[in-house]
């Protein structure tokens, strides 16, 4: 009961807490301790095997490149898990959520703990790209 509660995803328009404790790739699923898997709204970034899907942007930068500079945003690597993920220790970010994001993640907007978007954070670094068929009328700063 509750591992399936961990993995729910958040309802669409729900506003939730992620304290970010693993990431797998540039524009997840990250991890929160609070349950929730999050893919980031409105990017894409490569898949870790160099791959991108043929429905999205494909980023000339690595997945690599993209993995590492969501885990600066969040705090700095804090080790690696047997499964490949960074640990990281950020403070709690405040997301809105957009709904399923496929599999077991919740999309979602988020402001880090600076105030700053995150979604705008990943497409400054220019190891991602934004995803027009989700970033809408979204804005940066």
């Amino acid at each position: 009961m509750l591992l399936a509660l961990a993995t729910s995803i958040v309802a669409a328009g729900q506003a939730f807490t992620c304290t970010p404790t693993r990431v797998w790739d540039g524009d997840g699923p990250v991890w929160c301790a609070e349950g929730p898997r999050l893919r980031i709204s409105g990017i894409a970034a490569r898949e870790m095997d160099g791959t991108c899907d043929a429905n999205q942007p494909c980023p000339d930068t690595s997945a690599i490149a993209a993995r590492d500079a969501l885990v600066d945003i969040l705090g700095g690597p804090r080790g690696t898990t047997p499964t490949g993920h960074v640990i990281v220790a950020s403070g709690p970010i405040r997301c809105v959520s957009t709904g399923s994001a496929g599999g077991s993640r919740t999309g979602a907007w988020c402001t880090l703990p600076s105030g700053a978007d995150l979604s705008c954070e990943m497409v400054a670094t220019g190891t991602v790209l934004k995803w027009d068929r989700y970033w809408g009328n979204h804005r940066c700063r």
